[in-house]
């Protein structure tokens, strides 16, 4: 028999015929050998898929609160590919399921289903492996398998944080009242009364577990057995069991001393200290049967507990905290106080603790208390700030001084609040080139106590920084100035000397260092006085007053020149008698000046040069018609061209006289002079007599302010 070999695919279109050789062999005989020829055609062929023809199968993975019978997996043909999912089965295809150990359903359309009652969502993970096989109409046929791997769910299971729970109540409870309320944790729960099946006293909501009575209750016990299931998924549930007892109403809630307790205790008080013992009765005089509970918020309840009826400390009060402070210092909660545990029957005592300060810690000195400070600081000048740290609460209050107080020997003061060192006296180096402060800090508000106060002394150390002196600086350095001497013996003030140095609180002198002859100058501070005598004629003085400044090895002087014009007081002086202060200044000042620039471009320049040209010889050979015409004007300014042109014209109109060239000349206020050749004389006339041309007068042109000679009788001018 031959067989084709597992997992082996044949195509016609590559491999259309085989040839298998084959040798046989009996015992005893000789081996034959035959051929056998296997010709492949094509054809519609049923194809597996590799993951479902596999040997682990395809995998599927769902969880385990699935609905039953959803479908799973889906086992689809494909022409070139074998088979796939999500899509629905040819019609002539067949599926079977080969094993039946699985609860898992194989429909005809090759669907694999959840089983009918759904997986058990209380086991692990589950597995189960589909047999599956697909044959066509044809009898080709194609076998694989399917892993269905069954997870926990994700989604939380339905519980019963509870599932006992005892409930009292007192008698005459009217219908619809709510007795209590039962909680389940899960999903889309709801809730339902199992035991008893018809219950006549209680009903619950099936959303919220309200249980409520059905008519007005009488002394009774009831057990009532409680379901809580999700809606969703029936099989996912739980139950609890809720007793309840209707009492009388004979009993009263219990009554303590104190019905409220306030208290103010100091941070340092031990843990496991008691605040209050409360004294509770009840009615019965049973007190073996009450019992206490704290209430209250959370950092209530982690600070305080109670052990029967004390109240005690739990955990160390610390004041000196953010929290404590967020929380106002204050604690608030209620001590419940019932009998038997139930709740009707209690009773409430509220509780307000006050935590109080203690002073525990000393003020800490700042780790560095050196600071430097010129020796030439002003008044009112900051040095440093000392800033002392105090863990008490509220933090950092400290006060600030300085033992011994400020005076010469300790010319600093410290601001009580800030702790700012501040300059109040003068510093010198020369004596002192630092001080040594002895600062006291005072803690401040960290008691209930305002008297319980601690303090720290800390040592500062300020060094003064030499600054070295500069020169005295004189505005002006150079002056000028006239004055006019009074009566001898007098004294008069001549200029006032304004100076300075560094620093400004130095002290400067003024001496006249040359140029006072006989005394006749004095310094008066730094005022400059002239002495007059009896000198009669002007004098003028050069000064040079020398300024000191600085003291001891450190002084330093500048020069000022003084220059003084003095006038005798019997010598005739200008009205103004006000003496003239003349700067000079050493330094030329420079002013800096930015215009902006055109740059045009050459052509432009080419083109405005030329119209420019034109212009202007346009508006000369105007300007000339127009002062030849109208103004009297040398003879060299009138051309023999002209009078020779004009000449001509008249000729030619025929009104020549023996005069015209002198009537040209003289209606162009050019004379003609005797003896001396004209270019009128070139047109045979002759000229009138060096009598009728004498000058007699001399004048200046208003216009031009050129000076011309003119006649009296001809009213001819000539240019000088």
């Amino acid at each position: 028999q031959v067989t084709l070999r597992a997992g082996v695919e044949l195509d016609a279109h590559q491999v259309n015929q085989y040839t298998l050789i084959l040798w046989a062999a009996c015992p005893g005989e000789d081996e034959v050998e035959g051929r056998l020829f296997v010709r492949v055609t094509t054809g519609q062929v049923l194809r597996c898929d590799t993951p479902f023809a596999s040997a682990e199968g395809d995998v599927v993975q769902v969880l385990a609160d699935v609905a039953p019978r959803t479908p799973l997996y889906a086992v689809l043909p494909q022409m070139l590919g074998g088979l796939t999912v999500r899509f629905p089965s040819p019609s002539f295809l067949q599926f079977r399921l080969r094993n039946h150990n699985t609860p898992l359903t194989l429909t005809r359309r090759g669907l694999v289903l959840a089983p009918d009652n759904g997986f058990d969502p209380s086991k692990d993970i589950q597995t189960f492996r589909l047999e599956i096989e697909v044959m066509d109409r044809h009898g080709h046929n194609c076998s694989g398998a399917v892993r269905v791997e069954v997870l926990p769910s994700r989604r939380p299971r339905v519980t019963f944080p509870e599932p006992h729970r005892a409930v009292m109540v007192t008698q005459g409870i009217g219908p619809r009242e709510v007795v209590t309320q039962v909680h389940a944790r899960g999903d889309n729960v709801r809730y339902a009364i199992l035991a008893p099946v018809a219950p006549a006293l209680f009903t619950i909501d099936e959303v919220t577990g309200e249980i409520c009575s059905t008519r007005r209750l009488e002394v009774i016990r009831a057990q009532l057995l409680i379901r809580a299931y999700n809606a969703l998924h029936p099989d996912d549930h739980a139950t609890a069991t809720v007793n309840i007892t209707v009492q009388g109403t004979d009993r009263q809630a219990p009554r303590c001393v104190p019905a409220i307790f306030v208290s103010q205790v100091p941070e340092t008080v031990s843990p496991g200290s008691t605040l209050v013992t409360l004294r509770c009765t009840d009615s019965t005089s049973t007190d073996g049967c009450l019992h206490y509970a704290l209430e209250g918020p959370p950092s209530s309840l982690s600070h305080f507990c109670m052990e029967g009826p004390q109240l005690k400390v739990n955990t160390t009060l610390d004041y000196d905290s953010e929290a404590m402070a967020a929380l106002g210092f204050q604690f608030t909660a209620t001590i419940v106080v019932t009998v038997g545990g139930q709740p009707l029957q209690s009773t409430h005592v509220p509780v307000l603790v006050t935590v109080t300060p203690v002073n525990e810690f000393r003020p800490a000195c700042p780790s560095s208390a050196t600071f430097t400070v010129p020796e030439t600081a002003a008044f009112g000048s900051v040095v440093g700030r000392v800033a002392g740290t105090d863990r008490d609460y509220p933090p950092d209050s400290i006060e600030y001084s300085v033992e011994g107080g400020s005076g010469p020997a300790q010319p600093f003061s410290i601001d009580r609040r800030t702790g700012e060192i501040r300059v109040v006296g003068p510093l010198g180096s020369q004596q002192q080139n630092s001080y040594r402060l002895v600062v006291r800090l005072t803690d401040t508000h960290n008691d209930l106590d305002l008297r319980k106060r601690l303090s720290r002394l800390c040592d500062v150390s300020v060094r003064l920084q030499a600054v070295p002196d500069q020169l005295p600086v004189c505005i002006p350095e150079v002056q000028e100035l006239r004055i006019r001497a009074g009566s001898p013996g007098s004294r008069q003030p001549v200029t006032r000397l304004v100076c300075h140095s560094s620093p400004d609180s130095a002290v400067l002198t003024y001496t006249i260092a040359g140029g006072n002859e006989d005394g006749r100058f004095r310094l008066e501070g730094n005022t400059l006085v002239y002495l007059p005598t009896d000198r009669a004629e002007p004098h003028t003085f050069v000064l040079l007053v020398e300024v000191w400044g600085g003291s001891g090895a450190r002084r330093r002087s500048s020069m000022v020149a003084l220059v003084v014009h003095v006038t005798p007081w019997s010598t005739p002086v200008p009205p103004s008698t006000t003496a003239q202060h003349t700067t000079l200044q050493k330094e030329p000042l420079v002013v800096t000046l930015t215009e902006a620039v055109w740059h045009p471009p050459a052509w432009f320049v080419a083109v405005l040069t030329i119209s420019g040209a034109l212009l202007l010889a346009t508006l000369g050979c105007m300007a000339r018609n127009l002062l030849c015409s109208a103004l009297p004007l040398p003879s060299s300014f009138c051309s023999s061209w002209d009078v020779m042109e004009h000449s001509r014209v008249e000729e030619e109109q025929g009104h020549p006289h023996a005069s015209s060239p002198v009537s040209v000349c003289q209606r162009w206020w050019v004379p003609c002079q005797g003896g001396r050749k004209s270019p009128v004389a070139l047109s045979s006339h002759s000229c009138l007599s060096s009598t009728q041309g004498q000058f007699d007068g001399r004048a200046q042109d208003p216009r031009t302010g050129r000076d011309y000679l003119f006649s009296s009788v001809t009213g001819a001018r000539r240019w000088i």
